[in-house]
């Protein structure tokens, strides 16, 4: 008897996390992003004159990446280095890298870059919670064929709430790939809380 009830309870709970994949999870992104869009819309005007003034550039950063289905699309940031930052180096900054703007500095250290990317969600390119989105050539063939790119990237994720940029790059994966193991509306809302709390204490920013 307690065999069955167990096995009933995990038919449950697969099906509560499979409608929650399909259905939940979209409408939680789409409804959260575009409120959020319209409180912050004073927010994104100011920085949008701030950065104009700063320095030479557009106001947003757009970078082709790779995402659900292995499709690529463009993410969008607010611009916090030079324009062809990335002829100039490498698309990974370090502390004290010349190619980032004087605004632009501070923008990261408040995470006000990733702000944007919920223009991203209101597409459909992106979620609030999954793996971050990367280059396509800095993902290996077998990652490229993994269950990863079953789902869509999100602005946060399990990798940015225990470690982000102090990863290796194994550790990172790692952490993706639990995530797509366990992907429910529990989660995601674990994983924006931790979120939200590292970004007012400014953890893990260069």
């Amino acid at each position: 008897m307690q065999k069955e009830e167990l096995k009933n309870e995990n038919i449950k709970l697969i099906c509560e996390t499979s409608m929650y994949i399909l259905f939940g999870k979209r409408c939680i992104d789409f409804l959260v992003s575009l409120l959020a869009i319209i409180i912050l819309i004073p927010l994104f005007l100011i920085m949008s004159i701030i950065i104009k003034l700063d320095s030479r550039g557009p106001v947003i950063y757009k970078q082709k990446r790779i995402g659900k289905g292995k499709r690529d699309f463009f993410v969008y940031k607010f611009r916090t280095m030079i324009v062809d930052a990335d002829k100039q180096g490498p698309t990974r900054t370090i502390e004290g890298d010349k190619r980032i703007t004087r605004v632009g500095k501070y923008i990261r250290k408040l995470s006000l870059d990733e702000l944007p990317q919920l223009l991203n969600v209101i597409k459909g390119d992106m979620s609030l919670v999954g793996y971050r989105p990367g280059l396509k050539e800095n993902y290996t063939q077998e990652e490229l064929n993994s269950k990863l790119f079953y789902y869509k990237p999100g602005i946060t994720g399990l990798a940015q709430v225990n470690g982000r940029s102090s990863l290796s790059r194994v550790d990172k994966r790692r952490l993706e790939y639990k995530y797509c193991d366990c992907i429910s509306l529990k989660a995601d809302l674990k994983i924006i809380f931790k979120t939200v709390c590292m970004v007012i204490k400014r953890e893990g920013v260069n």
